[in-house]
């Protein structure tokens, strides 16, 4: 089989490393940049760069399309990709929207015999492949999962679609017990009232479920940090032993490995049936590089 041809739709902090990342890759070819400016002042050298409104048949085959877009856009873009018979990967990040988002794209994809995988970031992504280990390590116990301290590239974007913002960073700090506190740092365009902007930031549902201080300052890009990290515990019971405990720490560049999980995500595209699929689906083996049975010597 030829190299896996990978498109990538946005080109934000995600899409520059998801593009740097398929380059990188030995099974994969990177067939060209999708973007709302196109190929205007082309960032990179010998790669296609073409309109969003443009038809993506003008990159020649693609195998899938990396969704680097903010995850309220996903499930139009998707379906997009998916109707024309492409594989799709996303970072969807609003969990109790991800089993909604399976069923709608589980069934285009079928219908167009392709392969969605979705919520494919590090977490909801690769840490739910963690929190699903451990659970099976430990069926009895408790789970808490801290985010950061660390930038949260879902949270800023949603700030920054507010009106009245001229640009937003959210920062998560963990409080411990997988509780969070939001510092979001807000940039107001001219004109543009505080005490507005902060009742409508609080009242969506990215915001509504943390704790949230909003902070206004002059430059949001002087705060810029795209750090981030998880520390994952679990205390349960494993058959009829209590007091395992498992803990499970990154520190991270986000958008960084964001990308690079979807990019292991679309290698894994390529070897699952018809239908959308969540990471804890998908055999860890399928997401890496490699001949099959050379990678279960290795890792085994």
């Amino acid at each position: 089989m030829g190299k896996i041809r990978i498109a990538v739709a946005g080109y934000g902090n995600i899409g520059k490393h998801a593009a740097k990342a398929v380059m990188a890759a030995n099974d994969m070819e990177l067939a060209g940049v999708i973007r709302r400016e196109g190929a205007k002042n082309k960032p990179l050298q010998n790669v296609n760069f073409i309109d969003e409104d443009s038809d993506i048949s003008s990159l020649g085959k693609v195998d899938a399309v990396l969704l680097c877009k903010p995850t309220r856009q996903i499930e139009e873009y998707a379906k997009k990709y998916l109707s024309q018979g492409i594989n799709t990967v996303d970072s969807f990040d609003i969990h109790n929207s991800i089993t909604a988002l399976r069923k709608s794209l589980d069934a285009v994809a079928k219908k167009h015999n392709a392969a969605a995988i979705i919520a494919a970031g590090w977490d909801p992504g690769s840490d739910s492949v963690v929190r699903a280990l451990l659970e099976a390590c430990a069926p009895v116990g408790i789970t808490y999962t801290n985010f950061g301290p660390g930038l949260s590239m879902g949270h800023s974007v949603v700030a920054r679609s507010k009106q009245g913002v001229a640009d937003a960073l959210s920062l998560t700090i963990p409080l411990g017990t997988g509780i969070h506190r939001r510092m979001l740092y807000i940039q107001l365009e001219h004109g543009a009232n505080i005490d507005e902007v902060t009742k409508e930031i609080k009242a969506d549902d990215y915001f509504r479920h943390d704790e949230v201080h909003i902070i206004q300052v002059e430059d949001v890009k002087s705060l810029a940090d795209t750090g981030h990290g998880v520390l994952m515990t679990r205390k349960g019971r494993s058959s009829a032993s209590d007091n395992q405990l498992f803990t499970f720490e990154m520190r991270i560049n986000n958008p960084a490995l964001t990308a690079q999980v979807m990019v292991s995500c679309a290698r894994a595209s390529m070897k699952q049936a018809a239908g959308a699929y969540t990471m804890i689906e998908i055999p860890p083996i399928d997401l890496l590089e490699g001949d099959k049975e050379d990678l279960i010597s290795k890792l085994v």
